[in-house]
């Protein structure tokens, strides 16, 4: 039965995945914004739901490890994972955005969460306040910022003309879908992981992790098997900043957040910040402003040494 969720829900990750990458680029052209923007607002949030459900509902019954970790644990495969598959599927040109204004970002909210879990162990109501009000800042400088370039990159002409209904119709199933996905992905996940008896803190950042980071693989793969580039790395980048700044952001102001396993500082943590800081260099050296396959390889393949370790230190 855990293996048929599994299944299941992977089978629903990609359609919705497909629904919201055509629902995206149509409203790219309704709006005349950026397809960067859309995929780091729209797809962005769908795509975090499931962590946001994930993490409140861990938070709510008991599992703090689980709160934090999942969010940290799919901020570490949405790079590692998500976005070396990606480019393993096809290289990604790099917009100058990206180092001016979306990795600034993504790295500021990483390193304020790094401060406030390690200053007392405890992702308090102000703290996921302050957060949570840094992601409502950071959309409005977005948005403005694009208003000037009201150019669309060229993409299926046809979605020029889809009606607002379907465009919405679209939206609410790509959203369901991954809703209802990721949640029998998780509980198929947590039922194998529970068989073989592994630790709540390690579910969080690995098998939890990757189920929620599925819906941002499906729909970054389709994007870039659409040549829909700014989409993908868009989603992924804005699916890091949604994970920290309304994920634990909401979920602290509902209910505080405490550090109960020490990993998550001691390590996990950093990891999150090593993949995170190493996309700069990646896009610039060798070639600029791309993330080729080689480099795609080397992020899955730094993925794999982080998932081993965690298994390995778990074990001894």
């Amino acid at each position: 039965m855990s293996i048929l969720l599994v299944v299941l829900g992977f089978l629903l990750l990609v359609i919705g995945g497909e629904f919201l990458v055509r629902s995206s680029v149509a409203l790219s052209f309704k709006f005349s914004i950026s397809k960067m923007v859309i995929g780091m607002t729209v797809v962005s949030f769908a795509t975090s739901a499931p962590e946001l459900l994930v993490s409140l509902q861990a938070a709510l019954s008991g599992s703090p490890a689980i709160a934090i970790n999942n969010v940290v644990g799919s901020n570490i495969a949405n790079i590692g994972l998500v976005l070396g598959i990606t480019a393993m599927v096809g290289a990604i040109s790099v917009d100058k955005s990206f180092y001016k204004l979306n990795w600034p970002v993504m790295m500021l909210f990483s390193v304020v969460l790094y401060y406030f879990l390690k200053n007392d162990s405890l992702l308090t109501a102000i703290e996921g306040a302050i957060l949570f009000t840094g992601l409502i800042v950071f959309l409005f400088i977005l948005i403005r910022s694009t208003k000037k370039d009201t150019t669309v990159e060229e993409v299926d002409d046809s979605l020029a003309v889809v009606s607002n209904f379907k465009i919405f119709i679209w939206l609410v199933i790509g959203a369901t879908a991954l809703y209802l996905g990721s949640e029998w992905l998780v509980d198929g996940a947590k039922e194998i992981a529970m068989a073989v008896g592994v630790s709540e803190a390690v579910i969080g950042v690995s098998l939890i992790a990757i189920g929620t980071s599925v819906p941002e693989l499906a729909a970054s793969v389709i994007a870039a098997a659409k040549q829909e580039k700014a989409i993908s790395l868009g989603n992924l980048i804005g699916s890091n900043i949604f994970n920290i700044a309304s994920v634990l952001g909401l979920t602290a102001m509902i209910k505080p957040i405490p550090v109960t396993e020490t990993q998550i500082l001691s390590s996990d943590v950093f990891w999150m910040l090593g993949f995170s800081a190493i996309l700069i260099p990646l896009i610039f050296i060798p070639k600029r402003m791309q993330i080729s396959r080689i480099k795609g390889f080397l992020l899955v393949f730094a993925y794999g040494i982080f998932m081993f370790l965690v298994f390995t230190k778990n074990k001894f």
